[in-house]
């Protein structure tokens, strides 16, 4: 195990990576564990922190966290030294309990145990998975790939993927085009199936009552649902249920 995390993690330089995703999953975990303690109103978990009766939302925390993680990550000149790890792991936690409350942020209104508060869960894990993906040695848009193919050919092979996956995204399948932003035949794939029904794509290019509209409604009832369904088992298992959600 030391052997290949020395090999892939810090000779590789993905140290820093490596720290950032890590403390990322943790710092998710534990406000997770924290919000459901308080949510429940267990005696034996101190609660929100509220000096003089105002709630501190944990996204504050995270800004300070991402501060001081930033800017020692960049103070810290070698890459692969404790110090650069350190900063990183500062920098994942904060960014996870600023993701955590994306959707509080967006709406700028508490809606943290509502659906629309499942937005947040669905960036964290996104997120991880983009995190997942680099660790991995995977470059966005197909950088990897082109880097022998000169000026001209990396341009052409990066604006490609990028129009790949920005077309699968329009058409409604985020993970389909956020994947696809690092293996490009997913984001092909994406790019050339119908689009989901209600998605910007399928509303601009697909008339109500057509046979295209219809396709779409029928595969999002068929194939989508049920992994849709799937995932807020998940999310809610992780994260906890939404208020009113049986």
């Amino acid at each position: 195990m030391g052997a290949w995390f020395t090999r892939e993690i810090a000779d590789a330089g993905r140290l820093r990576l490596f720290c950032f995703l890590v403390a990322f999953i943790l710092a998710f975990l534990f406000i997770r564990f924290s919000v459901r303690m308080i949510r429940r109103q267990v005696r034996w978990w101190p609660g929100n922190v509220a000096p003089g009766g105002q709630h501190i939302h944990h996204v504050v925390f995270g800004l300070v966290f991402m501060c001081v993680g930033g800017v020692g990550g960049l103070a810290v000149q070698d890459g692969s030294s404790g110090w650069a790890a350190a900063a990183a792991g500062v920098f994942g936690a904060g960014t996870a309990l600023v993701l955590d409350e994306f959707a509080l942020v967006l709406h700028l209104e508490d809606v943290y145990w509502t659906d629309q508060g499942r937005l947040s869960v669905e960036v964290v894990f996104i997120t991880i998975a983009l995190c997942g993906l680099m660790l991995l040695g995977l470059r966005p848009l197909g950088a990897n790939d082109a880097a022998g193919d000169g000026v001209w050919g990396i341009a052409g092979v990066l604006l490609f993927n990028l129009c790949v996956a920005v077309i699968a995204l329009l058409k409604g399948k985020v993970w389909t085009g956020v994947i696809g932003l690092f293996i490009g035949l997913v984001a092909i794939i994406g790019a050339v199936r119908l689009a989901r029904p209600d998605s910007p794509w399928a509303r601009r290019r697909y008339a109500e009552g057509s046979r295209k509209e219809r396709r779409a409604r029928v595969r999002e009832r068929r194939y989508r649902l049920p992994v849709q369904r799937f995932g807020d088992w998940l999310s809610d298992l992780i994260a906890g249920r939404p208020s009113g959600r049986s």
